[in-house]
């Protein structure tokens, strides 16, 4: 007890800052190398769409903590809803016991998603969620191999692989990789270790570009050649995030539909990053008219504030993995449906459900139209800007300089964060105008520079 008493005394600055030269020294964050680390902006606070640093400075907030704060900060109805479960339980085991917070979680996401999915696995993570599909639909098709093969007296003939997309990016754990990008820079050093799935070429027609139905020549060929060895085809519907902020068009994702349904194979949508509103729709797939075999939810669900995710599958998949010989689902994390979580999430898609998300996004939209395509419009150093939905995107030519542009951002009173040649803005649904023009005003003003060649590598 002396010996902690210590080491706390010899700490105090811990309670009154936050100790950066710590957490410089000991703390991974996303992405970063521990010997030459990006700086860290200690923040305090949060309130609205504004963070607070610790030196009292205010940032508008334009990444949406990375696509999941809808809602903003310090949301009196999301604070109360946690407060009220918290004071119930905040954790139970999920495996043999449910609660309220689920059957009521798992209700609104049946209720406000495609008819046909109506199995839901609650799991902790966007990653996790996209494991969990893949296993499904793996166990799905060993399963209905194994059933139909001892039917017709033959031996089971199993597939192995998966069509996934060019630039893709699905997540980080190593089935969720399997299916990203292999050419893509995160994750290219896995690459000898990874299952060997297939890739799509490139889409290239853009989201709102005349469609030539040659574009899907390349699906087609692939079917035509592997159909018999996949399990699954899983995409990013309209737009792929981490992996280059591509917008394609939703003819695409009718072809898939089609080709999945002539082969047996499931369709899986990734909508962890687009779901919730962000492309204008409440899911991506709607732009298409599409639904898949399996969807994956997350980031957003909660509106930010706990870590949260939702696998939804048909009864058809569902009861065929009931059937196979493990008899259940392979799958159950130790925070599989936590009440908290599961509350913020009720409390978050009451608050979509009941409020203005659709005119907001169309009014975000609409400005970020305004104050980027035409401002930008001829700069030598972007390859192209592209607006969908509440997301706004500046391709560069070059990457950016990581640490130098976000001190000006930062010093312009904005979160905005860049990575490799992509500068980009998400902000939460209740953003103001004024608040949007001071983050699309300090892009534009950064992208006119003079120096700006300063800025990227």
């Amino acid at each position: 007890m002396k010996q902690e008493q210590k080491s706390l005394q010899g700490h105090d600055t811990c309670f009154d800052s936050i100790d950066l030269t710590f957490d410089t020294r000991h703390i991974w964050h996303p992405y970063t190398s521990m010997s030459e680390p990006l700086p860290c902006y200690p923040v305090v606070s949060a309130e609205g769409v504004k963070l607070q640093l610790e030196d009292g400075r205010e940032l508008i907030d334009g990444m949406s903590s990375w696509w999941a704060v809808l809602h903003g900060y310090n949301h009196p109805v999301m604070n109360e809803a946690i407060k009220a479960q918290l004071e119930k339980v905040s954790h139970v085991m999920f495996g043999g016991i449910t609660h309220q917070p689920a059957v009521d979680l798992v209700k609104k996401l049946i209720e406000l998603t495609p008819d046909a999915l109506e199995c839901v696995f609650l799991a902790d993570s966007g990653s996790v969620a996209v494991e969990v599909a893949l296993k499904m639909a793996f166990q799905y098709w060993q399963a209905k191999e194994s059933l139909d093969a001892k039917a017709e007296g033959r031996a089971p003939q199993p597939r192995h692989r998966v069509l996934s997309l060019s630039h893709a990016y699905h997540g980080d754990t190593f089935g969720a990789m399997s299916v990203c990008d292999p050419q893509n820079s995160m994750h290219s050093i896995y690459g000898g270790y990874l299952p060997n799935h297939l890739f799509a070429e490139t889409f290239t027609i853009g989201f709102d570009q005349p469609w030539e139905d040659s574009a899907a020549d390349n699906l087609r060929e692939l079917f035509a050649k592997h159909h018999h060895e996949l399990f699954a085809v899983i995409a990013e519907p309209i737009v792929q995030g981490a992996g280059g902020m591509r917008f394609y068009h939703p003819n695409y994702l009718k072809v898939l539909r089609e080709l999945c349904d002539e082969s047996g194979v499931l369709l899986i949508f990734d909508e962890i990053a687009t779901g919730f509103g962000r492309t204008g729709r409440f899911l991506a797939g709607e732009h298409a008219g599409v639904v898949p075999d399996i969807i994956c939810l997350g980031k957003a669900l909660t509106g930010g504030y706990l870590t949260l995710s939702a696998v939804l599958t048909t009864r058809h998949v569902a009861e065929t993995i009931s059937q196979g010989d493990a008899k259940c689902f392979m799958h159950g994390p130790t925070f599989m449906g936590n009440p908290l979580a599961c509350a913020a999430a009720n409390a978050s898609l009451s608050l979509l459900e009941g409020g203005h998300w659709q005119e907001n996004v169309s009014r975000i939209e609409k400005q970020l139209k305004e104050e980027l395509l035409k401002p930008l419009q001829g700069n030598p150093h972007i390859e192209e800007v592209r607006v969908l939905g509440a997301i706004g995107v500046v391709e560069l030519k070059r990457p950016v300089n990581q640490a130098r542009i976000q001190k000006y951002f930062v010093d312009r009173g904005v979160w905005i964060r860049p990575f490799n040649r992509l500068v980009y803005i998400m902000p939460p649904f209740i953003t103001s105008k004024e608040e949007l023009a001071e983050l699309t005003s300090a892009l534009v003003d950064l992208l006119n520079r003079e120096d700006f060649s300063e800025f990227v590598e």
